[in-house]
């Protein structure tokens, strides 16, 4: 993800104690969503991507060299997937039991069991590995391979790659739409493409503009409507028929993800540079309004959605004065639950 390698532009408000702690860090704003809770956890290491088996109750991070599974209702940490290089997250696929791990420095995945995450078994990707998504109608776990330009394609229940995806400029983040079609954030581009999971054949290449440097990608699935985080601090609204732009939303600095929950019909920006999260409600498939810009803490750029409580799950910590996300101050890592 292109956030690790970005300065860090502020410290943030953190606990000093490794462990679970509630607290009411807002009041309430018009939109109703405020920080609910935070979690602290140890370790110096940084973080990427974060994943949610919200029915088994545990948020997968990743932490440079591990995946810290944690459960989210009593802050525990209930497990640990070590022995990795640069990793960028943990895909879980809870049907299949599994769950598939970037290692980037091996360009390789981990395939993990969710039961006790322990590996078995490994594959080989394209170069530096970074995002994924799940596609439910080939059931084939989609790889960006962020220096590649290309994704590779594996079949989940047997760990093999189906093949490889040419994409002709660097993937961001991956989303599929439960319909055997996946659309791809592609950064340096400033585009949207749209592949078919089962034949492995580019559709369609689409622009982004006015979005510039997309990296957060979601959808609302029903309405066809892909939510595309952009780094000139816009939330880019595409109609995934058609690719056209239908909305342009304003968001914080530093964004490096997008959340979209189908139940509330909101989506989410976390900026990491504003400290914000901005929340984008659809009114309808074709009209969307900014309902809050709530204050979240420096750092918090990457987020996920609990589709149980329809929380969104964001992380941060504290840095050094100058230094990266990767030089984080000790026991300053913390989750934020943001909710109602």
């Amino acid at each position: 993800m292109r956030g690790k390698h970005i300065a860090a532009l502020g410290l943030v408000v953190s606990g000093l104690l490794a462990g679970f702690s509630w607290a009411i860090l807002a009041a309430p704003g018009s939109s109703g969503y405020h920080i609910l809770k935070t979690i602290h956890l140890p370790g110096t290491e940084g973080w990427d991507y974060l994943t949610m088996d919200s029915d088994a109750r545990i948020l997968y991070i990743s932490r440079e060299n591990h995946i810290d599974a944690v459960n989210v209702d009593t802050g525990a940490t209930v497990g640990k997937v070590t022995g990795l290089g640069g990793t960028n997250g943990l895909l879980p696929v809870p049907e299949l039991g599994r769950g598939f791990v970037t290692n980037e420095d091996s360009n390789e995945v981990v395939i993990v069991d969710l039961k006790n995450l322990q590996k078995i078994g490994t594959v080989k990707t394209g170069k530096a590995p970074d995002s994924f998504a799940y596609d439910p109608v080939t059931k084939r776990v989609f790889i960006m391979n962020s220096a590649g330009a290309s994704a590779t394609a594996i079949n989940a229940a047997e760990g093999t790659v189906a093949g490889t995806i040419a994409l002709g400029g660097q993937p961001e983040f991956v989303v599929a739409d439960g319909k055997g079609k996946i659309y791809i954030n592609i950064t340096d581009k400033d585009q949207v493409v749209e592949a078919d999971a089962k034949t492995l054949q580019l559709l369609h290449r689409w622009p982004l503009a006015p979005g510039e440097g997309p990296s957060g990608l979601s959808m609302d699935r029903k309405n066809r409507r892909l939510f595309a985080a952009c780094d000139n601090q816009k939330m880019i609204v595409m109609n995934a028929d058609t690719g056209k732009v239908v909305a342009s939303l304003r968001t914080g600095a530093g964004t490096d993800a997008s959340v979209f929950d189908p139940d509330t019909m909101n989506a989410f920006a976390p900026a990491g540079g504003a400290g914000t999260l901005t929340i984008i409600h659809e009114d309808s498939p074709d009209k969307f309004s900014v309902l809050e810009e709530i204050d979240t803490q420096s750092g918090a750029r990457t987020a996920t959605l609990d589709t149980k409580t329809h929380n969104v799950i964001t992380v941060t910590a504290r840095h050094g004065h100058g230094s990266t996300h990767l030089d984080v101050l000790p026991n300053t890592f913390t989750v934020l639950v943001i909710g109602k």
